[in-house]
């Protein structure tokens, strides 16, 4: 099996404050460990309509701004400011991403040449995107599952096929709920995703909003290659994913124990292993003959 890559995802748990995630990004390389950070990149104004734009936050506990288009502003980097990020990240030896949430942000990021970007679930039938990505980046294209039908998963990989794309997609098997309870992860759709795209796509992956480390672990258990999960320094903070998130201990147990149980998942590859010898010698010397 392929040792699993784990994904932080940021995202804007940084507070729209780039001290914060260059501490996140060497806090998530030296002490949790992981393969990936990402972030996430959106054209607020291209996004809302001018009265969800000058709406107040649903949740003004959370907000950064009097209305929700202030509060997505202050939380967002420009292009610039992601180039800063993906420096940053190629020093601690990570791999920078973001997903994009509109054409303009792809645009932007596919500019800075990252190795892959992702597709939220909430973009994933967003032909503009899917259609620019497919003609003009080279690099691989990670696609969220979350509220999708099966035949519109259908309609994603076909589309990628078609562009002759697919072998660079990853799908990622995925709940859209912050957080989700345990019940509604549904792990087995890893298996099922596999069983019909396996082949078809570059590989399977997992992407949580739940609590806990567990379920990761078996989600690697079923096949999945990539794990993404939320990631901040502190739960308590305000915005709507910090709730969602793994603090750095838990992040860096994570990636331990994925790492661990990849490890693990392999037959015997002789009858009796190296590991054993000494003890068959010790324990079964009187029962080795036995018919």
């Amino acid at each position: 099996m392929k040792t699993p890559k784990i994904i932080a995802e940021i995202g804007c748990n940084h507070k729209g404050d780039m001290n914060i995630a260059r501490e996140m990004i060497i806090t998530a390389a030296m002490f949790c460990k992981v393969d990936v950070v990402k972030f996430q990149k959106r054209n607020n104004r291209e996004l809302l309509s001018e009265e969800e734009y000058n709406t107040p936050h649903p949740n003004p506990i959370n907000a950064y701004g009097k209305t929700y288009g202030e509060h997505r502003e202050y939380l967002e980097f420009d292009i610039y400011q992601h180039q800063q990020l993906k420096a940053w990240c190629e020093e601690q030896g990570l791999v920078y991403s973001t997903s994009v949430w509109d054409v303009t942000s792809a645009k932007e990021i596919t500019s800075l040449n990252p190795r892959l970007i992702k597709i939220p679930s909430a973009c994933n039938l967003n032909k503009g995107i899917l259609n620019y990505l497919c003609e003009n980046y080279p690099g691989e294209i990670h696609l969220s599952l979350g509220m999708t039908t099966h035949q519109e998963e259908e309609q994603i990989v076909t589309f990628f096929e078609d562009r002759e794309r697919a072998k660079d997609l990853v799908l990622y098997s995925c709940t859209s709920g912050y957080p989700v309870p345990f019940e509604d992860i549904c792990l087995l759709e890893i298996s099922r995703l596999r069983q019909r795209f396996e082949g078809r796509v570059m590989s399977i992956g997992f992407s949580g909003h739940h609590l806990g480390i567990a379920v990761d672990v078996a989600a690697i258990t079923l096949g999945a290659e990539w794990v993404e999960r939320h990631y901040t320094l502190d739960r308590t903070w305000r915005g709507t994913d910090h709730a969602a998130s793994l603090e750095p201990d838990g992040l860096r147990r994570l990636a331990r124990d994925c790492r661990a149980v990849s490890r693990a998942l392999t037959h015997k590859s002789v009858e009796v292993l190296d590991i054993e010898t000494v003890q068959r010698n010790k324990l079964k010397k009187n029962q080795i003959k036995w018919q």
